[in-house]
């Protein structure tokens, strides 16, 4: 109560402008709990309507009790949706191998080889390739499928703002019946 009311007085009575506030002021927060262990958690879990597609998702947490909230719990689930739905490869860019990584600069370098483009912005026009591939194939960097405004990285900042403890995606697994791998 008194965080909304300080809000309001820095904002001059905007009450749209307060809750901006408050909302960036959470997400400051959690940031700040960025380095501190996440060592609870929970295994969240999405099985595709006719079975072909299940996911696992590891979501930890600071406590146990945080672990047990439904939004928490929820979390977890609509992480393992997104991943049925989405398929990304890694959580986060660092996750992927260096053998694909250098596979896709590769591939990206000759393409633009290909198409003429001069030396020198060659170089360029790859990373910024690589960074798409990198928002494409990675959790963290992927429109949330029930919210295409919102990264998935944005979603769980938004619910450790609201927890007060730091939230991270541990690892995942998606089995599609007749994909090895």
């Amino acid at each position: 109560m008194l965080d909304c009311k300080r809000a309001l007085e820095e904002t001059g009575g905007d009450i749209e402008a307060a809750i901006d506030l408050l909302r960036s002021r959470g997400e400051a927060k959690a940031a700040k709990r960025s380095e501190r262990a996440a060592n609870e958690g929970t295994v969240g879990s999405y099985v595709h309507h006719g079975g072909r597609i299940a996911v696992l998702v590891e979501l930890n947490c600071e406590t146990d009790f945080v672990a047990n909230t439904d939004e928490f719990q929820g979390l977890a689930r609509d992480l393992a949706m997104h991943v049925a739905a989405a398929r990304p490869l890694a959580v986060s860019e660092t996750d992927i191998p260096s053998d694909v990584v250098e596979r896709e600069r590769q591939v990206y370098l000759d393409q633009v080889r290909n198409e003429g483009k001069p030396e020198n912005i060659q170089e360029k026009i790859v990373e910024g390739k690589l960074r798409k591939y990198f928002e494409e194939m990675t959790l963290m960097k992927q429109p949330f499928v029930k919210n295409p405004d919102q990264t998935i990285e944005e979603l769980i900042t938004q619910v450790a703002a609201k927890t007060g403890e730091k939230i991270q995606v541990a690892r995942f697994a998606r089995f599609e019946v007749g994909e090895e791998g």
